[in-house]
Order: structure tokens, then C-alpha cells, then sequence
């Protein structure tokens, strides 16, 4: 496990993958942790994969409230720290957002783009904010069925690794997912987004209840030149779901940008 000290406390990170291999970066959702890409790393060789936990999230200190920039600051201290020249970031739903921040924050640190069932602007406050009042309310566990609802397809949601991913969302910190939450409330990348200029790589699930095709279309249509595809039969996360069609995707794209 290693360890990168922010302002605010620690970020847990990991990376995997040969060292001279193209250094990848992977942005995790909302109430997962770096295990989101455990299906799909296998599926991706050759590059050298860099995850970790985003402030309140897995081993990661909870860090307190925090905008999408403030998150980006923190994806850009890590690529700094890792080294291997520009990256690739790969972000699904607010890993995605703090990708979309990151390039436009800090373009020289990017080669590509891969968003991943996300979008420039997510949801309502007011959505957003009877989310944070039911976590306050009833902690995390009192919004595990529906949101289990909104990341998988009704396949997957009849299959034993539910209760996995149910457990992982269940048992995160609940003023770290609160605090996640708030970011994304606030956030509408919109403009700057439509600014973007890098090789970018954009997918929806076809079943995604939380990021919608249409929405994530929408943001792909902000960014010129930017390749988009619907994954059948795939809900919010997937990289879990649907791996190998996933990685079908993303592997040709990083091939061509990663170095």
C-alpha cells in the first residue's frame, strides 16, 4: 500500500503493471474504492495502472467537504507524484467529472481522456442534496437497494457479486460519501469541458440509471472529436459488469494515446 500526503491527510494509491510500462490513471465512482478495476486491469496490458482511493473513500482519509476542483488538485498531485510524463486518466461517473477538471486545470499532465458513464453535470441539487439528508438520516446503508438499482442492469443485480458491491458501498464513510455528493451537486463543467481539446474516449451503459446514454451522449458532443459507444446491456459500473466489452473499448485507445 503507499501513501500520498495531501492537506488535508492521506490518499491511498496503488499501481500495477510493468514500470516502463504508459503510465494509466484510474478515477473510482461514488461510495466504491480502487477495486472498481480489479475485472479490467488483466484485460489492459502492458500499462502501468495507477488507482487509488479519492478523500473519503476507501483508505483515504475522509478530508472534509471539497469541490470537483479541489479533487482534481488531488488527482493532479498524484500524477505529479508517480511520474511517467502526461497520463491517461480514466474516470467513471465522479471520477469522470474529476477528469473532465483535471484536463482543463492542468492539460500538460494528460495525453487522453477516457469518460466513463459521466457527465459535465450530474443530476440536480435537489437530488443530490435528499441524498445527503437520507445518508445523514440513516447512514449509507438506508440508500443501498436503489442505488444498487441505478448501477446494474437487472442481470447482474440477480447474480451473488451484488452483495459484494453492495457491501463496499454500504461500508463507506458516510461523511466521505456525503462529501462526494456535495461535489457533484455543485459541479456543472459544462463550459470548460466544451474546451477540451485532448483525444477523448467517452462510454455509456446501456442500462445506466444513474448517467443516462443521452446525458453522457451530451458531453461527449461537448468535446470535438470525441468517440462515443453505448455498452449493451451494462449499467453504472461497466467495468464490473460487462468487463471484457469494456475493455474491448478502451484497450485499442489506449494503445494509440497512452504513450
Amino acid at each position: 500500500m503507499q501513501v500520498l500526503m495531501r492537506p488535508w491527510g492521506a490518499m491511498h494509491y496503488r499501481i500495477d503493471g510493468p514500470d516502463d510500462g504508459p503510465t494509466v490513471v484510474f478515477g473510482n465512482s461514488l461510495g466504491t474504492d480502487l477495486r472498481l478495476w480489479e475485472a479490467v486491469l488483466p484485460l489492459l496490458p502492458g500499462i502501468r495502472a495507477v488507482r487509488y482511493d479519492k478523500r473519503g473513500h476507501g483508505l483515504s482519509d475522509t478530508g472534509g467537504a471539497a469541490s470537483i476542483a479541489d479533487l482534481a488538485e488531488d488527482a493532479a498531485a498524484l500524477v505529479e507524484m508517480v511520474g511517467g510524463g502526461p497520463v491517461v486518466f480514466v474516470g467513471l461517473s465522479i471520477g469522470g467529472m474529476i477528469g473532465q477538471a483535471l484536463a482543463d486545470a492542468r492539460p500538460d499532465l494528460l495525453h487522453a481522456l477516457v469518460l466513463s458513464n459521466t457527465a459535465a453535470r450530474m443530476g440536480s441539487a435537489e437530488t443530490w442534496n435528499a441524498r445527503i439528508a437520507a445518508v445523514r438520516a440513516g447512514g449509507v446503508a438506508s440508500i443501498a437497494a436503489p442505488v444498487m438499482e441505478r448501477w446494474f442492469a437487472p442481470g447482474f443485480r440477480a447474480t451473488p457479486a451484488l452483495h459484494l458491491w453492495r457491501n463496499m458501498l454500504t461500508r463507506s464513510d458516510a461523511d466521505g460519501y456525503v462529501a462526494g455528493c456535495g461535489a457533484i451537486s455543485a459541479a456543472d463543467l459544462t463550459e470548460r469541458t466544451a474546451t477540451l481539446r485532448l483525444p477523448t474516449l467517452v462510454l455509456a451503459g446501456e442500462s445506466d440509471g444513474s448517467s443516462p446514454p443521452d446525458l453522457v451522449r451530451a458531453t461527449a458532443d461537448l468535446i470535438p472529436g470525441a468517440a462515443f459507444h453505448v455498452i449493451p446491456g451494462a449499467g453504472h459500473l461497466p467495468c464490473v459488469e460487462t468487463p471484457s466489452e469494456w475493455a474491448a473499448l478502451v484497450a485499442p485507445f489506449l494503445q494509440e494515446h497512452a504513450r
